[in-house]
């Protein structure tokens, strides 16, 4: 089992930005050892919806409210990966969850506890 832990949320105003890390204490070759990594979010209310992803070779994903805005990157010399998030939103305001998937046939999915972003207008 293989433990996420985020970090970098706050409170920041619209226009403001933040960068989310990810890494995996126990096991940080896990970083750039795996099937894939994603970034998720879920704000109150709202089921969790699908941000980022930074694909194994590197390529990159995003979704349409975010493309332009954030950027997904991975450092292996600090085997972390981030979420470079620039001019946010008030609805940008979420729990913010880092994700990958690993092990046999990548089938183990892996999730953090969350880190909290707050835009205010």
């Amino acid at each position: 089992q293989v433990q996420l832990v985020e970090s970098g949320g706050g409170s920041v105003q619209a226009g403001g930005s933040l960068r989310l890390s990810c890494t995996a204490p126990a096991a940080p070759e896990f970083i750039s050892n795996n099937c894939g990594m994603h970034w998720f979010r879920q704000a109150a209310g709202k089921q969790r919806e699908w941000v980022s992803t930074i694909a194994s070779d590197g390529s990159t994903g995003y979704a349409d409210s975010v493309k332009g805005r954030f950027t997904v990157s991975k450092d292996k010399s600090k085997d972390t990966m981030y979420l470079q998030m620039d001019g946010l939103k008030p609805e940008d305001t979420a729990t913010y969850f880092c994700n990958a998937r690993g092990g046999s046939y990548c089938r183990s999915d892996y999730w953090g506890q969350g880190t909290q972003v707050t835009v205010s207008s």
